[in-house]
């Protein structure tokens, strides 16, 4: 899906990020061209690209990389929507997938207006580029890329001009995969597993947090660890409040690869959107973790009120990632 995604939008998404005229614009650009390309480290590797030619600079680069981390979200929201005719499973799943689009939008909400009138996080990470900028790093491949990669080359060669069909294709085993996936875990259930999710990887929220962080430096993609989450908060192995530290990890996590990719390259603008990108998530990680309720509160009353009806889920996926960042884009550029 990431490929095909690309292939369909990743020139859209570098022509919105090129013409980024203000922060504020910035923000919703990086919101509809990561919702578009359903990649942060895509939208985050143009970012830098841009400010290493000298065509993007550091202040106006940094609200992009805020807005991606709101439009990683859109998969794991898109992901509970293959429960959605199941009331209660729904009610659960759809729960814990917008509690991460919550926890981004109050960050974004708190850390925006305090980045625009001060640049903190651009100051604080150059001072970091800096220090680090020489330190070299390192660079590990996904197994998860490991495993795909071979079969998506195949089917990018075969359909070629075409990349909608590959979309489709995806989508289709996305979906299939989600909903084989909550029927196996609905059989682990019987066999006592969430006993041992309780137990073991989930016992505490320090430890659900370093399991998410782990889990997604690991395969590099924020999107897949919290989408995985998604069906097992459907099937009943997980609550919304085991998952919240858990994709706290992961948004730290997924900065993580970017951050060594970058220090192997040197280039000091590379660094500094890398590490703007972890300063983002641990500023706003400090100020919602304390008041986590506020975002789980919020996600579980707009799960009840989806379960209503089933139209709210979609168009809320429709107008936070696509119809309101097209509308001030157009408008405000």
């Amino acid at each position: 899906m990431g490929t095909s995604l690309k292939m369909v939008g990743k020139g859209l998404a570098t022509t919105l990020i090129q013409t980024t005229t203000n922060p504020f614009v910035g923000l919703f650009i990086g919101i509809l061209a990561t919702s578009l390309i359903q990649s942060s480290s895509s939208t985050t590797s143009i970012v830098v690209g841009l400010v290493a030619g000298g065509a993007l600079n550091v202040a106006n680069a940094i609200p992009i990389i805020m807005g991606a981390n709101v439009g990683t979200s859109v998969t794991n929201t898109l992901a509970s929507l293959t429960q959605i005719n199941r009331g209660t499973e729904f009610q659960r799943s759809f729960s814990v997938a917008i509690v991460h689009d919550y926890f981004n939008l109050l960050a974004v909400l708190v850390l925006f207006p305090l980045q625009y009138f001060t640049n903190f996080l651009g100051r604080i990470a150059t001072f970091m580029g800096q220090e680090f900028q020489h330190i070299g790093g390192l660079k590990f491949l996904s197994p998860v890329k490991a495993l795909t990669s071979p079969l998506v080359e195949i089917l990018k060669h075969w359909i070629g001009a075409y990349p909608w069909i590959l979309s489709v294709l995806s989508l289709i085993l996305l979906l299939f995969a989600l909903t084989q996936m909550v029927k196996a875990l609905k059989v682990l259930i019987a066999k006592k597993a969430e006993a041992w999710f309780d137990r073991f990887l989930f016992k505490t929220a320090l430890r659900a947090f370093f399991v998410g962080l782990l889990l997604t430096a690991m395969v590099q993609s924020s999107s897949i660890t919290t989408s995985l989450a998604v069906p097992m908060a459907g099937a009943g192995l997980l609550t919304i409040v085991q998952f919240f530290p858990y994709t706290l990890g992961a948004n730290l996590g997924t900065t993580v690869t970017a951050i060594l990719a970058a220090l192997v390259t040197g280039n000091l603008a590379a660094i500094i959107v890398a590490f703007s990108h972890l300063l983002f998530n641990i500023s706003g990680m400090i100020i919602w973790w304390p008041f986590k309720f506020i975002p789980i509160f919020l996600a579980q009353r707009f799960a009840r009120f989806s379960t209503r009806n089933k139209l709210f889920p979609i168009m809320y996926i429709i107008i936070v990632f696509f119809v309101i960042p097209v509308l001030v884009i157009y408008f405000l550029r």
